[in-house]
C-alpha cells in the first residue's frame, strides 16, 4: 500500500496556520493558485518523465537515491519540499532549500550512459529540473486544470516568470532561469544531451507500476501515468517508446474524472481539508 499518508503530512506541515510572513509568492500570487489546481498531481508526473531524460540528474538520483526500493519515499520528500517552498514563509522555505542544497553537494559521480561527470548543485542540472517542473505544470494545468485561463495568454507568462525565485532558491542564477513561456521553450529545444538511459526507463517503469499499491489505486494510477506519458511532447514519448495515446484517453473531461477521483482520496486524509481551507482563507484575504 501506498503511504501516502506522507503526502497529507507533507501538506499539512506546508501550510501553517500562523506564518511569519507571506513566503516567496504570497496569496494573491499565480504559484498559489497554479499549485492549488487539483491537475497539479497529473503535471508532477509528466515532469518526472521529462526529467529524467537528462541523463546526467537521472544518474544522481539512480545513484544516490533510495529512489528505486522507495519510490514514494522519495516523491513525498520531493512533493513536501515543492510545498514548504510554495507555501511555507520565508524561513520555512529557506530551511528546506538550504537542506535539499547540502545534500546536492555529495551527489556527484559518472554517468555510465554517457560517460560525462555530473555533480547535483550543477546550476544548470538543476535549471533542467526546473524548467522540466514549470513547462509540465503549464501544459497540464492548461489543459486540464482551471488555474490558468486558455482566454489570458499572459497568465502562463506570468506564472513562469512567478517561479523564477523556486529556480533560484536551490541555487540557479536568475539570469539564466526562462521567465516568459516562449524562452522556458526554447531552453528545452537548445538541451540536446536528452536520451532515455536505461537508468531513465527503469524510473520511468517503477513510476508508472509502483509496488504496493491496492487494486483500486492502482488501476487509477495506470490511467493516471497513461494520459501524463500522452502530454508529452512527441519526441519525448518517442525516445520512451510510448505509443501515440489514444484521443478518448486524453479528452478534457474523462480527464478531470480521474483527476478528480485520485484528489477525492486524497483530501479524505487527515490534514489536507483543513490546510487547503487555511490556503484559501489567506487567498481569499490576499485578494481583499
Amino acid at each position: 500500500m501506498i503511504n501516502v499518508e506522507s503526502f497529507a503530512r507533507a501538506f499539512d506541515r506546508a501550510v501553517v496556520e500562523r506564518p511569519a510572513d507571506d513566503g516567496l509568492f504570497g496569496p494573491g500570487s499565480l504559484v498559489w493558485r497554479v499549485h492549488r489546481d487539483r491537475s497539479f498531481l497529473l503535471a508532477g508526473v509528466r515532469s518526472l518523465m521529462m526529467q529524467a531524460l537528462h541523463p546526467l540528474p537521472m544518474a544522481g538520483v539512480a545513484q544516490h537515491s533510495t529512489w528505486q526500493t522507495d519510490p514514494f519515499g522519495r516523491l513525498a520528500a520531493t512533493g513536501g519540499y515543492i510545498l514548504a517552498v510554495t507555501y511555507g514563509d520565508r524561513s520555512t522555505a529557506n530551511q528546506a532549500a538550504a537542506r535539499v542544497r547540502a545534500i546536492h553537494t555529495h551527489v556527484r559521480g559518472t554517468d555510465p550512459a554517457t560517460g560525462l561527470a555530473y555533480r547535483a548543485d550543477d546550476p544548470h542540472l538543476l535549471l533542467w529540473i526546473h524548467a522540466a517542473l514549470v513547462d509540465s505544470i503549464v501544459k497540464v494545468v492548461l489543459r486540464y486544470g482551471t488555474a490558468l485561463s486558455t482566454a489570458e495568454a499572459d497568465e502562463a507568462d506570468q506564472y513562469v516568470a512567478e517561479m523564477v525565485p523556486f529556480a533560484e532558491i536551490i541555487g540557479v542564477p536568475r539570469e539564466i532561469v526562462p521567465s516568459s513561456t516562449s524562452g522556458l521553450a526554447a531552453y528545452i529545444e537548445s538541451v540536446d544531451l536528452l536520451q532515455a538511459t536505461p537508468a531513465a526507463q527503469e524510473a520511468i517503469r517503477i513510476v508508472l507500476d509502483p509496488p504496493r499499491l491496492d487494486l483500486a489505486t492502482l488501476d487509477l494510477w495506470h490511467d493516471l501515468g497513461q494520459v501524463a506519458a500522452g502530454t508529452l511532447p512527441a519526441w519525448a514519448r518517442e525516445m520512451y517508446g510510448f505509443p501515440e495515446p489514444a484521443q478518448e484517453l486524453m479528452e478534457r473531461e474523462s480527464v478531470r474524472q480521474l483527476i478528480g477521483a485520485i484528489d477525492f482520496a486524497f483530501e479524505s486524509l487527515p490534514g489536507v481539508l483543513e490546510a487547503r481551507e487555511r490556503i484559501e482563507l489567506r487567498m481569499r484575504a490576499g485578494h481583499a
